[in-house]
């Protein structure tokens, strides 16, 4: 059944002209994208340090990813009636601005409070920036270029999640957890600087500022394709999260690893993870909706694999491996089925797709925390199992009405 599109596209930018193209300003905003996404996630390869310091459970410190996942849907959802008539370009730099705000609030946090509040801080950014940057690609890039230039943003995300966790728990080691995140404000200076002098204005037109955005996403739900494809995309990042946040304490307790070994596994998944999101293409271009069928069920089979071989380390980093490759490639498979199926609601769609995605990842880690504190890694990866079958069965009745 083919997909309909029922609205018109509402974007807060117009398309660049054909003629204008801002390639430093797309490698400053992938740059950006790298230090958001390495900041989001660092406290992955921190949890034990962090909880130690705090004096609570490494449960506790992961929901810091839960309340920045949190608050980023309320970001993506309602940033075009925050920020008003603001051109995009100052609302970008102020998130970059931020970002470093966030990583210094957390270095200095004297408390769980503190440390939570800076986790907040980020996940408005996370919010802001994600739902903008398809917008912003138009406006950077010409139209037949954009795909290009959202690949490059991809790049930073994938760089990102190679080095954040591996590279997190060396610096833990090296300087403590607090020196971690206090690196992520040079570096977060520096992409603001660049991306000042390489950004153009991007004033906001006249019919972006109108409108609800809640009621757009409300709008979009109505179409079933988009609601069942936003539940299948929803459930996969819970069941993902479930397991993936209790990685450095999964391998510490169970697998008695120490910082050396967990850094190595985690630059491993990472690895990994860079590979298949450079290969996922080759797959997509054979069908979009058979791989967003076949990836949660390889990640489920492995997390039920990793339970049963228990405390074998080397079988267990090699399945962690295989479900970095899979499960960093499958973000690019949902961009391309929103692509695919609106078209010509890319603004809408963006916002609910980051809003879905944060929600989900909040969700996950939060469940993935309980679990993990109360029951085990064992009874958290088997959680975290089920839901990516639920997701695989969804991703197959989105296929009924999608046009990927």
């Amino acid at each position: 059944m083919q997909a309909k599109t029922d609205h018109p596209d509402t974007t807060l930018n117009q398309p660049a002209q054909q003629d204008a193209a801002y390639w430093s300003g797309v490698f400053a905003m992938s740059l950006c994208i790298f230090a958001l996404i390495a900041s989001e996630f660092m406290p992955v390869s921190l949890l034990t340090p962090i909880a130690s310091s705090f004096g609570v459970s490494e449960g506790m410190v992961g929901q810091g990813i839960a309340i920045s996942g949190a608050f980023a849907v309320l970001t993506s959802l309602f940033i075009p009636v925050i920020a008003g008539e603001l051109d995009r370009k100052f609302l970008l730099l102020g998130m970059t601005a931020l970002m470093g705000i966030s990583g210094a609030v957390i270095a200095l946090s004297a408390n769980y409070f503190t440390y939570m509040l800076g986790r907040i801080l980020i996940g408005v950014v996370v919010g802001g920036f994600w739902s903008m940057s398809a917008a912003a690609a138009m406006r950077l890039v010409p139209a037949h270029k954009v795909p290009r230039a959202l690949a490059i943003f991809n790049g930073g995300n994938a760089l990102a999640m190679i080095i954040a966790a591996p590279l997190g728990a060396y610096l833990g080691a090296v300087m403590g957890w607090r020196g971690a995140f206090f690196c992520l404000v040079p570096l977060s200076i520096v992409t603001f600087v660049w991306q000042w002098r390489s950004l153009p204005l991007m004033p906001v037109t006249p019919s972006a500022s109108k409108g609800n955005p809640a009621l757009q996403v409300v709008g979009l739900l109505a179409r079933r394709y988009v609601l069942i494809g936003s539940l299948a995309v929803g459930t996969f990042f819970m069941g993902q999260f479930t397991l993936y946040t209790y990685v450095r304490p999964f391998l510490e307790n169970a697998l008695a690893a120490d910082v050396q070994t967990v850094s190595s596994v985690l630059l491993v998944i990472g690895i990994a993870g860079f590979v298949g999101t450079s290969l996922v293409n080759r797959v997509l271009s054979i069908s979009v909706n058979k791989t967003l069928i076949v990836i949660p069920i390889l990640m489920a089979v492995i997390a039920l694999l990793i339970v049963s071989l228990q405390s074998a380390l080397l079988p267990v980093a090699i399945l962690l491996a295989l479900w970095g490759f899979i499960a960093t490639a499958a973000p690019v498979g949902w961009w391309a089925w929103l692509t695919n199926n609106l078209p010509n609601d890319a603004e809408a769609g963006g916002g609910l797709m980051v809003a879905v995605i944060q929600l989900s990842i909040a969700l996950g880690s939060t469940l993935g925390g309980l679990l993990f504190d109360t029951k085990g890694y064992a009874v958290t990866f088997v959680a975290s199992a089920g839901l990516l079958f639920v997701a695989a069965l969804l991703a197959r009745a989105s296929a009924k009405y999608s046009q990927a």
